[in-house]
């Protein structure tokens, strides 16, 4: 097997196909149907064959473009069920694995960063990988000092790949469109090539992994695996055990579904408060979920265990109060104040003048999930929210044509999407709104707010006046 695809010709050449593909078999649908076969049989014979060419593209490639199909991935619950079968094998492949590198390459690699007697760090060293994503693959291995560890080998050539893939896909953008309607794919192209120097510095994962595995090292629902060693294109951390959060969506039972969900919302809402960083790669290839080695009695017997750290929002200051605020107020029914700060923050440009109560009708069922004590996130409600917003027809479509997503904002919105799309892949039901009053800055009424800070203050008086009276 060869290596990474480096030459720009040669990925090029990859990519172009992909669009020459797509009207090759609308040529051979349309041959079929004239031959008698029924158009619903050949349609979904094209999407199958679609998809298998476009993944089967895309992974082999790794770099950019498997960047971006797995960040498409999440969002398959937003295609329609006709549509979304064939893709949804094809798509899900890509958040666990994809071709190796070479062994011979792994080891230079090694030799290259870590000394040319790399393997007397390890007791063991796998060289079949254990996973492979976008820019690096993972072995499995066992320190000098006895741990077990994930070593990460950076793909060689993969920035220059990475920049050619999206540059390429970026042309394309209008043909990807309609995998996911509603969606506008350009961005999320521009977004992943703006973070690409990001996300090769393992320098900056390492730091943004270690800040999580502090900070909730003595958590009982998340793990995060410590950083055992970094140096540039190697990462070596503590190896974690687990089911992929791909494995719980095919075929976990409701509890685990269920608390994934839970856990996987409470981790990415409380992260920017607890760390100043927001993990902004939220497809289930990078969750685990592992059970708890103490069941505390109350059914909630598993923890989520998270992946990968290459890409992070830094919020030093925590997630923007004005999106709590933005939400409060939306589900308030208070129209000209959310139109107001929509302004404020640029939602809304000067030289665009909108309807409040218009904006609150767009709004109103895009925040359903934190309108109730616990939503059921299913595919069904995310492709009728992708087709409210997507079909041209809709004022929905037309306002939100109208609107602004202003840049600061930008990973923001990415993430709450794509975690909205892993929980309705998961089908999980959710106490959203918890984590929301929990963690999201301005959400809470300022009465609501102090009145749950008083009772706070009240619960930990009356623990010390039974610790007192116990002492006595």
């Amino acid at each position: 097997m060869s290596d990474l695809p480096r030459k720009a010709v040669t990925r090029t050449a990859k990519l172009a196909a992909l669009p020459l593909g797509f009207a090759g078999r609308a040529t051979w649908g349309l041959g079929k149907r004239i031959g008698g076969r029924s158009a619903e049989i050949v349609g979904r014979e094209l999407q199958q064959r679609t998809a298998e060419q476009l993944f089967k593209v895309l992974g082999e490639l790794k770099g950019g473009a498997m960047k971006f199909g797995q960040a498409l991935s999440v969002f398959e619950s937003a295609l329609p069920e006709e549509i979304a079968g064939p893709y949804r094998a094809a798509l899900t492949k890509l958040q666990e694995a994809a071709p190796p590198m070479p062994t011979s390459t792994v080891h230079s690699v090694l030799a290259e960063r870590l000394g040319e007697d790399w393997r007397e760090l390890f007791e063991e060293f796998e060289d079949k990988p254990s996973a492979a994503a976008s820019i690096g693959q993972v072995h499995r291995a066992v320190w000098h000092d006895g741990r077990e560890v994930a070593v990460k080998v950076q793909y060689p050539g993969a920035g220059q790949a990475l920049l050619s893939d999206l540059s390429q896909l970026s042309r394309f953008a209008r043909l990807l469109g309609p995998l996911i309607p509603g969606m506008d794919i350009k961005p999320l192209i521009t977004e992943l090539r703006d973070r690409v120097s990001e996300e090769l510095d393992y320098a900056l994962e390492a730091e943004a992994q270690r800040a999580h595995a502090e900070e909730f090292a003595d958590d009982p629902d998340v793990l995060v695996p410590a950083v055992v060693h970094q140096s540039d294109q190697v990462l070596v951390t503590e190896w974690m055990d687990g089911v992929p959060l791909s494995e719980v969506i095919a075929d976990g039972t409701d509890e685990q579904r269920d608390r994934a969900g839970q856990l996987l919302a409470r981790f990415l809402f409380s992260g920017p408060a607890r760390t100043g960083l927001l993990h902004a790669d939220p497809h289930p290839g990078n969750f685990r979920l592992l059970p708890k080695d103490d069941p505390d009695g109350t059914g909630e017997e598993w923890r989520l265990g998270v992946l990968d750290f290459g890409t992070v929002d830094r919020l030093p200051e925590g997630l923007p109060p004005t999106i709590g605020t933005s939400l409060r107020m939306t589900l308030d029914g208070e129209a000209e104040a959310v139109y107001q700060q929509l302004c404020q923050e640029g939602f809304v440009k000067e030289t665009i003048d909108l309807d409040p109560d218009a904006v609150l009708d767009y709004l109103l069922p895009i925040i359903e999930p934190a309108q109730v004590e616990e939503f059921t996130f299913t595919r069904s409600w995310m492709r009728n929210q992708a087709a409210r917003i997507g079909d041209p027809r809709s004022p929905a479509y037309q306002l939100a044509k109208r609107l602004n997503l202003p840049p600061s904002y930008l990973l923001i919105h990415r993430v709450t999407l794509s975690t909205i799309g892993v929980l309705c892949q998961l089908g999980a039901t959710v106490r959203l709104r918890e984590e929301l009053e929990a963690w999201m800055p301005g959400f809470m009424a300022a009465e609501e707010a102090e009145i749950a800070e008083f009772g706070e203050h009240l619960t930990e008086e009356a623990a010390e006046d039974t610790v007192g009276e116990s002492t006595a």
